[in-house]
């Protein structure tokens, strides 16, 4: 199999190079064209059984992709990646994406921060010295395992400091909150199993942010309160105007006390699976439409009679499950009295559930974090970093409607009379 080429590297006159550098830049570019093309070749073969009625094989190299150029902290390095083409129907072809040098790469990160990536990745700490050497070439020291260490303990830090600040010019008029569980490895049996409770917002300019993480108990009513109260007494005073959230019946019981201003939104997506839960399976796909069509109707008026329809639908054989959409039919519809630009946003809590999906794979990786102080830093640090690419929310200059009190209904802003 052709490997990636890369191309020469303008090196200056021997007489003035620095060795230790060469001896870099060189066992960087060979490990990712040695990587990408294991890669490939893992690719291929796990695809090398799909063949077409003349026994030819569906999942192809193609030559290259374009070069291009990586940034890296020894300098530019050139590299040709390899094309694979599928040629089965466009209902079946798949599209190979090299997870190791993902189309939009064009610049490595420094050397003392791919340490931390690698770990917040998945890489486990024992295999730092393989792995360093590989990239950096045989002959590199001062990196080991042992730097990931000292990095642990600099994020713990960082954690505290976070948990701390202040948050006196913070306004957020809309935030999600969920527990995430994981588990625990250096934990007995009984408490192998922690609950992180999650709070972002969207503030006053429209993008989400991280508000809030600690370590809670079963998402219990005292874990939330206990949060939310530390958010009062760092300067947030201002009470948002939604909340988002699954049924965990410890925050709405937490949220009441501490900002009995605050709407509640139940998460359209948790009670549409709560729901269908308690229903056989035959019948499903037409419960989930119909719930779909209560959600996505263009005003309250329809969505109340979607809802009635539903009710009048099930209600007689399925009474478990209507009693639990029911039980919350306002909190399901209170987006309407919000901006319908948001309505994407402010339905479920995506913006939480998206970013977690990171952090589990972490965790799948590792089989659970070491502790619970790790696990606590680890998602602090994931999270951090997803939220460099969190979008703002769709109409944004609607916020400081809401801020200003105008009312909305059906989503359009309520004219003055």
């Amino acid at each position: 199999m052709q490997e990636p080429t890369s191309a020469p590297l303008p090196f200056p006159p021997a007489s003035s190079r620095d060795v230790l550098t060469e001896i870099l830049r060189d066992g960087a570019r060979r490990l990712l064209v040695e990587s990408i093309q294991s890669e490939v070749e893992d690719y291929l073969e796990a695809r090398s059984d799909l063949r077409d009625d003349h026994g030819r094989q569906q999942v192809v190299r193609n030559g290259h992709l374009p070069k291009r150029s990586i940034q890296t902290p020894i300098g530019s390095i050139e590299i040709q990646q390899p094309r694979v083409r599928d040629r089965r129907g466009p209902d079946e072809a798949e599209q190979f994406t090299s997870k190791i040098l993902p189309p939009y790469l064009r610049k490595t990160k420094a050397v003392e921060e791919l340490i931390p990536w690698l770990y917040l990745k998945g890489l486990s700490t024992g295999d730092f010295t393989d792995a360093l050497q590989s990239l950096l070439g045989p002959n590199s020291t001062g990196l080991s395992a042992t730097t990931i260490t000292r990095l642990k303990s600099i994020w713990v830090q960082d954690f505290q400091a976070w948990q701390q600040r202040r948050l006196a010019d913070k306004r957020y008029v809309y935030v999600w909150a969920d527990g995430i569980y994981f588990n625990i490895r250096l934990e007995d049996p009984g408490n192998a199993r922690q609950c992180i409770l999650v709070l972002i917002g969207a503030t006053a300019e429209g993008k989400k942010e991280l508000i809030a993480i600690a370590d809670g108990y079963r998402e219990s009513e005292q874990s939330w309160k206990e949060l939310l109260l530390s958010l009062k007494e760092r300067g947030l005073d201002d009470p948002p105007q939604l909340a988002i959230g699954d049924g965990a019946l410890g925050f709405w019981k937490a949220i009441s006390q501490v900002w009995p201003t605050t709407r509640w939104q139940r998460c359209w997506v948790h009670k549409t699976m709560n729901v269908l839960n308690k229903m056989p399976k035959s019948v499903q796909a037409k419960a989930k439409d119909m719930l779909c069509q209560t959600w996505m109707a263009g005003t309250k008026t329809e969505a109340e009679k979607a809802f009635d329809l539903f009710m009048a639908t099930f209600e007689a054989k399925y009474p478990k499950a209507t009693e639990c959409l029911s039980r919350d039919r306002d909190h399901l519809l209170a987006f309407y009295d919000f901006p319908a630009e948001h309505w994407i946003h402010v339905r479920t809590t995506n913006p939480i559930e998206s970013t977690f999906a990171t952090v589990r794979l972490r965790t799948k990786k590792t089989k659970g974090c070491g502790s619970r102080t790790a696990c606590l830093t680890m998602v602090f640090k994931l999270a951090q970093s997803a939220q460099k690419r969190w979008r703002a929310l769709n109409g944004s200059e609607r916020i400081n409607d809401l801020i200003q009190g105008v009312q909305f209904i059906d989503g359009v802003k309520k004219c003055a009379a």
